[in-house]
């Protein structure tokens, strides 16, 4: 591997760091807005000064340079191409997206695919760090916070296969640990990790980041992943037993809800996901239901949800073999009470992917 140089690191600097809020939404807007409306083929500095003003009249800051900081981030997570002269195609997808999970959906691809963090206004880059690290997690299997920290000192440019190996990594950790590389770039290393924490199929848990189907052959299916990290055991426990009792009672048996089988192993499987929901909502059994496990993963990553009536509804990126071995199963109106209508409501909108 080249030797690593410390000012090769990996530039993240942000002004919004929470991409569902109105400033990150909005300022993203206007720079769409004024590339749409100008002739910028070339670039010109008179014209991203009118920008600027345009940014600063809607979202003053105390100086211009947090204003051009506003700018730039879109350029760096990849919304925006260098010089501003046009956008990614999924650009304004984003900024037109109804939902939360819509929003994460386009800045996972675009943030993957063209985020160039080297990259400003006026400083061109083809550097694309992030596909970089997603390809040695591929490699690695898990990256820990302090392996991220040595992969940002170093200079992708000179690794021409696009990713490190674990040999190569734990250098970089340690080559990071030597030159104090957090001490001295804490905020953006920060960044970093939050931006990383808000791409789809990738976790942290216990401070290392895995692609979710692996965390899952590790940590186990039966708890989405952060609920690992934040659930309660004993109200789970307590909230797991209600399900088993209230199938007991309808079914006869302790069986899956939608299968009507008696499992060995069952999942008490949220409607609203653990993680989206508040104290209440977390330990209501009627945001719940008993699941086999393969039912399960259809349900918690969105591939089916159910209507108000029982029956499945199929995501379209639900292969054609899978909806016809569930087309004779639906959730009985046993199960069908009017608070669990309206968690279903919460899953049809932001959990399940896209129908036909």
């Amino acid at each position: 591997m080249a030797e690593q140089k410390y000012e090769k690191y990996w530039e993240l600097t942000v002004e919004y760091t929470d991409i569902n809020e109105n400033n990150f939404i909005g300022t993203l807007k206007i720079i769409v807005d004024f590339i749409d409306s100008n002739d910028m083929s070339e670039y010109k500095k008179e014209l991203y000064k009118k920008l600027q003003k345009k940014v600063y009249d809607k979202y003053p800051k105390s100086d211009m340079g947090s204003i051009r900081k506003s700018i730039n981030q879109f350029i760096k997570l990849g919304f925006v191409n260098n010089q501003l002269k046009s956008y990614h195609k999924l650009t304004k997808e984003f900024l037109e997206a109804k939902t939360n999970k819509k929003r994460r959906n386009l800045f996972s691809n675009i943030f993957y695919s063209n985020s160039k963090l080297s990259s400003a206004t006026t400083k061109p880059s083809e550097l694309k760090q992030i596909n970089f690290l997603i390809r040695t997690l591929e490699e690695v299997g898990k990256l820990t916070k302090k392996n991220i920290e040595g992969l940002m000192t170093v200079d992708i440019a000179k690794i021409d296969k696009g990713y490190l190996t674990l040999e190569e990594v734990e250098k970089a950790t340690k080559y990071a640990c030597k030159i104090g590389f957090i001490l001295r770039k804490y905020n953006q290393v920060g960044y970093l990790f939050n931006f990383l924490g808000k791409l789809n199929d990738v976790i942290f848990i216990n401070d290392e980041l895995y692609f979710k189907d692996d965390a899952k052959q590790i940590f186990g299916d039966e708890l989405t992943f952060k609920e690992a990290q934040k659930r309660d055991p004993y109200l789970h426990r307590l909230y797991k037993n209600q399900l088993k009792e209230e199938a007991d009672e309808k079914l006869g048996q302790t069986k899956c809800m939608i299968e009507k089988l008696s499992y060995p192993s069952l999942v008490a499987s949220h409607i609203k996901p653990f993680v989206q929901s508040d104290e209440n909502e977390a330990y209501d059994s009627n945001n719940g239901l008993l699941l086999s496990r393969n039912i399960d993963i259809l349900f918690d990553q969105g591939y089916i949800s159910f209507n108000d009536n029982g029956t499945i509804i199929y995501s379209s990126e639900l292969n054609e073999d899978v909806r016809e071995h569930l087309e004779k199963y639906t959730l009985g109106s046993e199960f069908l009470n009017e608070n669990r209508l309206k968690y279903f409501s919460y899953h049809r909108s932001n959990v399940l992917r896209k129908v036909f």
